[in-house]
């Protein structure tokens, strides 16, 4: 199946548009008059520059306020048309676009409209051009795509067609298997864009909020599940019109549009095997179980104060590696490698170089490492591998958030005996009091605003996962938007998305002064907080103080008993609690630009992250900083 899309989905010069469109690997690309007639170029040199890189022109969009008109101006209506219809013939393009009325002289009743459609279509095929017709939300007398589809029967014109939009359907919450009764080839064009949720105007919010399918909460899949039951076989096109996207990276955007229609093929094929969409195949997404390990990439200098860090928390150094400086600390299920490898070709010593100490990569445990990154690259994402040395295992590994690195460890005998293979045990000269910390409960990554719709539908398309809704975090610097990825159906692995608008924020300071670095914080689980607590404070854990208000509201807050609420305070422990369980939180205090561990523990389903008690954090963190904004 054809993949488009509109070239007012995303931002930059006419030019600029089609390089980012062909580069994604879309084939089809819809013209947006206002896109023509800004750019200054005959319609044959534009079909050139089109064809040119490998597209072709699916749609030329919109026509407005045709049928239904008054005498008077239903004349000009049909010149109108006949105008553009010479213009498509130079660009090379057979379909176009008509959206239902919104004039306020126009005329209702479908017999009036049928009849103009009739006549259009006599004069279109004069042409060899056929032009579909689409119910906008706010149309003022057809606004449903049932009612469109009356229209299109009743003309009854091989040239005149039906154009399905799945935002018009899904705002007005129409039920999308209306669709399924309408024969196939009589859809010219299916264009797909998805959305929040908003109460809002209908023309406001699709103007403005619309997004790809995958990033908003409206119901696409059931949408195109619907078409494809119908037959239908022409292209598959977005329409995004955004706000964020009109000032983002053509080239991202359109990798984002690409990937989202792939992921949407995928998911309808999964729940209609008997339909064929012509995608492309893959694996299913993938379940994984867990973080297998978090690596830093550093400098000898910085390795001793993230040593040290590590210490307090009670890791031990466990092992070295065979041929490169890189150290393993374990505490129960947890692996942090610490790479000072500075070798030329080291993928970790240029992520320091750029970001400093950082958590430049992780690994995921898998059932398949190979067919995880089939899966990825099969959506856009691009395999990673660095030169290896004598001994060494490949593990299979992507590109993740930032420049990072996502590896893949399954239980294949290669991939099994990586840690036994390329580390050496060794004897550490130190051993930690026991904090009892278990596993990984969640990593943290901060990207800046704009790009965290990128990496949810990055995520999201990859693995099997579910979204909780959006937060809005305050920080005195402003807000701080944070969503959360889990996996299903375990969430053993978990992600929290933070997006930041400004450097003001703690979030943003970090995002800065790391350029771009994207792990700010791993949390650690554990089953007893306050025993965790006080093997902290044998190792000589710093906790971050937070305020004794936070914990006298606490207490008439949730009705705690004063012991338990002084047990809290004295450890500096967070608490909430909801209709499932608790959640305890303790936080370092931040290292290097801004990172930081958080030590949690979950009792009962408890399933959030404690995003009540993130401004009390984020206060005492900004007590922490020098009035230069810099950690202490």
């Amino acid at each position: 199946m054809q993949t488009s899309i509109a070239t007012v989905s995303i931002s930059g010069e006419f030019p600029e548009k089609l390089a980012a469109i062909a580069r994604a690997g879309f084939t089809g690309v819809e013209i947006f008059e206002n896109d023509f007639l800004t750019y200054d170029a005959s319609p044959k040199e534009v079909a050139k520059m089109v064809s040119d890189h490998g597209l072709e022109i699916t749609l030329f969009q919109p026509f407005r306020d045709f049928e239904g008109m008054p005498d008077l101006h239903r004349a000009r209506a049909f010149e109108r048309a006949e105008r553009k219809f010479e213009i498509m013939d130079e660009l090379g393009t057979d379909l176009m676009l008509i959206c239902s009325n919104v004039s306020p002289i126009s005329l209702g009743g479908i017999d009036r409209a049928a009849a103009d459609f009739r006549e259009l279509g006599e004069r279109a095929a004069k042409h060899g051009v056929r032009v579909g017709y689409e119910a906008l939300a706010w149309g003022r007398h057809v606004n449903d795509h049932r009612d469109a589809w009356e229209v299109v029967r009743r003309a009854d014109h091989a040239n005149v067609g039906l154009i399905l939009d799945s935002f018009h359907t899904l705002a007005r919450k129409i039920d999308p298997n209306s669709i399924r009764s309408i024969p196939g080839d009589k859809i010219f064009i299916v264009q797909l864009a998805d959305a929040p949720l908003f109460d809002m105007d209908l023309l406001y919010w699709s103007r403005h909020f619309r997004n790809m399918p995958g990033e908003g909460d409206l119901p696409v899949v059931d949408f195109m599940r619907a078409v494809a039951a119908t037959g239908y076989t022409g292209p598959l096109s977005l329409e995004i019109f955004n706000d964020q996207f009109r000032g983002g990276s053509p080239r991202a955007i359109a990798e984002d549009g690409h990937r989202s229609l792939v992921y949407l093929m995928d998911q309808v094929q999964r729940q209609e095997p008997d339909i064929r969409l012509s995608a492309p195949t893959m694996p299913a997404p993938i379940e994984t179980a867990g973080v297998a390990f978090v690596e830093f990439a550093s400098s000898a200098e910085d390795k001793e104060k993230l040593t040290t860090l590590l210490r307090t928390l009670g890791f031990s150094r466990t092992a070295k590696h065979r041929t490169r400086d890189l150290d393993l600390y374990i505490k129960g299920d947890i692996r942090i490698l610490i790479n000072t490898d500075g070798t030329e070709n080291s993928f970790a010593n240029a992520s320091y170089s750029v970001h400093g100490t950082s958590a430049y990569a992780f690994g995921l445990k898998v059932a398949d490492a190979e067919e995880a990154v089939r899966r990825a690259t099969a959506l856009g994402a691009v395999p990673f591998s660095e030169p290896r040395r004598s001994g060494e295992v490949p593990v299979p590994a992507i590109q993740g958030v930032s420049n990072s690195v996502i590896y893949f460890l399954d239980d294949s005998p290669e991939l099994s005996r990586v840690w036994e293979q390329e580390f050496e045990p060794v004897a550490d000269e130190q051993t930690p009091a026991d904090t009892k910390l278990l596993r990984i409960d969640h990593l943290a990554q901060t990207t800046r605003y704009d790009e965290m719709l990128t990496w949810l539908l990055f995520y999201g398309s990859i693995f099997s996962t579910r979204r909780t809704p959006m937060v809005d975090v305050v920080d005195p610097g402003g807000l701080v938007r944070s969503q959360a990825i889990e996996s299903r159906p375990a969430p053993d692995f978990r992600v929290t998305l933070n997006g930041a608008d400004n450097r003001k924020t703690v979030a943003g300071k970090f995002l800065a002064e790391s350029f771009g670095t994207s792990i700010q914080h791993i949390a650690l689980a554990t089953d007893d907080i306050f025993g965790t607590a006080a093997g902290l404070a044998a190792c000589g854990f710093r906790a971050l103080p937070i305020s004794r208000n936070y914990y006298d509201d606490l207490e008439a807050r949730f009705g705690l008993e004063p012991e338990f609420a002084d047990a809290l305070r004295a450890a500096s422990i967070l608490y909430d609690r909801d209709d499932n369980g608790e959640y305890f939180q303790i936080y370092s205090q931040t290292f290097g630009e801004g990172f930081f561990f958080e030590i949690v523990e979950r009792r009962g389903a408890y399933n959030g992250y404690g995003a009540m008690n993130a401004p009390f954090r984020i206060a005492a963190q900004r007590r922490q900083l020098r009035p230069d904004g810099v950690p202490r």
